[in-house]
């Protein structure tokens, strides 16, 4: 089964958005909405019946969440502290001292919202029964115009996992023979069927989150579990919401950046502030065969391969979005055609590499990358040869995760080749 779902959630108690955030108010973390009533404006009926007990969120319950401030972690230490407690106490005021900084608005701002805040009030979300066959799946992501969907398996009445490009790549990868073979795999194969050869005994519960998460959580998820799409559960009724994206949060974070207290790294450097990849960068040419780039996709484990001329500069850049275009195509049985073969059939209006510089400041690189509505820039230097790789996941982490102490790694994989 095939369903689009139509989601317009609200609530009643919704607190009404701020929109300026003085250093001052972020002297303590807020408290999160208690008790939240969720409405009932919840997707159309599609004949299955959810079962909230099948879902795990990763967000405590709302019966779990304090209803007043609680006492800070070095005030409960210092009410009795004992020998083994002395260290942990001066551990625990440098960490509220680095959180009452400047430097930490932004996670501070973060965890004074919800997911929820960021919903639309009105979105599609295309969902998959695993029964369905996998070519039929991936049609219907190009026909919706998703990247991605939520998996449902109707013997366990929950969902059990995510339908990404990044699975139509693995299958090309896996199975792809020659232009005369016919991918059989990915003609007559099911989801499911796909689901268990692919991931065997390695299955694993569908990461999510509720609406009444924090954004900071999210984002923690998001770049600890190293995914790009974070499904939005509510625990009570078991609908998903929407899937929540890198892009989407760092877009309503930059909202509201110029109301806030700007950080003093915002001004520095990314050569000063380390933030990207900068050793062993992937990276293809012009006349790289299609299934070679989908081998580095695979054994790289990277999301975007910028395409380098013979004399060093990057002139484009092939994503696994970009892959997509082979099913709209239906051109997936041919992946001997070079890169430049397969861009020219681009669905979208390209305007080219979007590119940085290591010199150029934090601040303007949100900017750009917002502003372009993409999920990485390119660095390069004074000749546009490569230099590295800034991602939406690498600001992301600089922005809240490395002020609250959390370094999580490069949700991208590491960096283990050369060219291609």
């Amino acid at each position: 089964m095939l369903s689009g779902l139509s989601s317009s959630p609200s609530t009643p108690t919704q607190v009404a958005k701020q929109h300026t955030f003085p250093l001052e108010s972020y002297q303590h973390e807020p408290e999160r909405l208690e008790n939240r009533i969720y409405a009932s404006s919840s997707p159309p009926d599609t004949g299955q019946r959810f079962c909230p007990s099948s879902f795990q969120s990763s967000a405590r319950p709302p019966s779990a969440w304090p209803t007043h401030h609680s006492p800070s972690k070095s005030a409960a230490l210092a009410a009795a502290p004992g020998p083994a407690e002395a260290g942990m106490l001066e551990k625990f005021e440098l960490e509220e001292e680095a959180e009452d900084s400047e430097s930490g608005v932004y996670m501070r701002f973060m965890r004074s919202h919800k997911c929820y805040d960021i919903v639309p009030t009105s979105s599609k979300l295309v969902v998959f029964d695993t029964t369905l066959q996998v070519k039929k799946a991936f049609f219907a992501l190009v026909a919706n115009g998703v990247r991605a969907a939520p998996l449902w398996e109707s013997k366990r009445q929950s969902f059990v996992g995510m339908l990404t490009i990044t699975d139509f790549i693995n299958i090309l990868h896996r199975y792809y023979k020659s232009p005369m073979v016919q991918i059989y795999e990915l003609e007559e194969h099911k989801i499911e069927t796909w689901r268990e050869l692919y991931l065997q005994e390695t299955f694993k519960p569908l990461v999510n989150i509720s609406p009444d998460a924090s954004l900071f959580d999210a984002v923690h998820s998001l770049i600890k579990n190293k995914i790009h799409r974070l499904p939005v559960i509510d625990p009570i009724s078991g609908n998903a919401l929407y899937i929540l994206t890198h892009k989407r949060i760092l877009k309503f974070l930059q909202l509201f950046m110029s109301d806030m207290p700007k950080p003093a790294f915002m001004k520095q450097n990314l050569g000063a502030l380390g933030i990207g990849t900068y050793h062993n960068i992937a990276f293809i040419h012009p006349d790289t065969p299609i299934i070679k780039a989908l081998n580095v996709f695979v054994e790289r484990r990277v999301s975007a391969l910028p395409v380098v001329d013979e004399s060093g500069k990057v002139v484009d850049i092939y994503s696994k979005f970009d892959v997509i275009n082979l099913a709209a195509e239906k051109t997936y049985n041919n992946l001997d055609i070079t890169v430049t073969q397969a861009l020219q059939h681009r669905s979208q209006y390209f305007e080219g590499v979007v590119k940085c510089s290591k010199l150029e400041v934090l601040e303007t690189i949100v900017d750009r990358i917002v502003r372009a509505e993409v999920h990485r820039l390119v660095v390069v230097n004074e000749t546009d040869s490569i230099v590295g790789i800034i991602s939406l996941s690498d600001i992301l982490q600089a922005l809240i995760l490395t002020p609250a102490g959390l370094l999580t790694g490069n949700p991208e994989g590491d960096s283990l080749g050369s060219k291609y």
